[in-house]
C-alpha cells in the first residue's frame, strides 16, 4: 500500500528515518479495515442474529463443556460486564443455562441447552463459509501466514 504519496504541497510529519506517515500503511488502520470487512461478512451470513461475541461464547461452550462465566469470559477475551450481558441474552433465548458445576458443587457453571447445541452446530457450519469468504482474497499460503501472525499479535 506504500504507493500512496502525500500531497507535496502539504506539510507532513515524518517518522524516524525520514519516511512520511501514511495512514494506509499503518497496522492499526489496516487491522480496523480488515476487521470491518470481516464483521460485515459475519453479519450478512450468521444465523439466528448471533453477534460475534455470542457466537464465540456458544462455540467455546461447545468446545470445552460447562464452565464458570468468569472462565468463559477469559477464554473468549471478554471482560466481566460484557460476558454477563452476552450470557444473559443467550440465556433469554434458551441457548445457555446455569446449573451446578459438575466439578465443584459449590459453584454454578454455564452449559449449552439442547436448543443451544443445535444452534451452535448450525452456526459453526455457517462460520466455515464466513471464514472462507473473509480469506477469499488470499492464497492458501497467505491464509496460513495471516492466521499465524494474528495469533502471535493476540
Amino acid at each position: 500500500m506504500s504507493d500512496r504519496r502525500p500531497d507535496p504541497n502539504l506539510e507532513v510529519n515524518e517518522a524516524p528515518g525520514g519516511a512520511a506517515y501514511l495512514l494506509h500503511d499503518q497496522v492499526g488502520f489496516l487491522l480496523r479495515v480488515a476487521t470491518q470487512r470481516a464483521a460485515a461478512i459475519f453479519a450478512s451470513r450468521m444465523i439466528e442474529g448471533l453477534t460475534p461475541p455470542q457466537f464465540a461464547t456458544l462455540a467455546k461452550l461447545r468446545e470445552i463443556g460447562p464452565c464458570s462465566q468468569n472462565r468463559l469470559g477469559r477464554l473468549v477475551f471478554l471482560d466481566a460486564a460484557t460476558i454477563k450481558g452476552v450470557v444473559d441474552r443467550l440465556s433469554a433465548r434458551g441457548f445457555v443455562i446455569a446449573a451446578d458445576d459438575p466439578k465443584d458443587r459449590r459453584r454454578r457453571a454455564l452449559a449449552l441447552t439442547d436448543a443451544g447445541l443445535r444452534v451452535t452446530n448450525a452456526a459453526i457450519e455457517v462460520a466455515y463459509g464466513i471464514t472462507e469468504a473473509t480469506l477469499a482474497p488470499l492464497t492458501p499460503e497467505e491464509r496460513v501466514t495471516i492466521c499465524r501472525l494474528l495469533k502471535k499479535l493476540g
